[in-house]
């Protein structure tokens, strides 16, 4: 097993900024409630991964990236593995991305109280 290399969120910001892939292994569901707010982020859910992994490309810096770290962790050792020398694991994930105050997008959050009232003008 090869080593996995672990980056901060800030760390891996500023790599981002110098043209590095942030590759989100999350499901699309949680992507919908809160994503990195980063240009070109690409999405490949864990479950999709060993299918889809050829999309990353080989010679470019990949930050992997999930919830709390663990999806992510095994997604970088699995690219490691197949040759991605430089492929790094975001340590905490979104979680500690958000609490680091770095930029995240969150799903709008519908008004207090909207799902009711709809339910009573439906019924009217």
């Amino acid at each position: 097993m090869n080593k996995t290399f672990d980056v901060t969120p800030t760390a891996a910001l500023v790599l981002i900024e110098k043209g590095a892939l942030l590759v989100d292994v999350r499901e699309p569901h949680e992507v919908a409630k809160k994503s990195f707010d980063v240009p070109g982020v690409m999405l490949i859910p864990l479950r999709e991964f060993e299918n889809r992994y050829k999309e990353i490309p080989a010679e470019r810096q990949v930050i992997i990236a999930c919830n709390l770290g663990n999806r992510s962790l095994m997604a970088t050792r699995f690219l490691i593995n197949h040759g991605y020398s430089k492929a790094v694991n975001m340590q905490r994930g979104i979680v500690c991305w958000e609490n680091e105050g770095l930029p995240i997008k969150k799903a709008e959050k519908e008004k207090n109280g909207s799902w009711l009232l709809q339910q009573f003008r439906g019924k009217s």
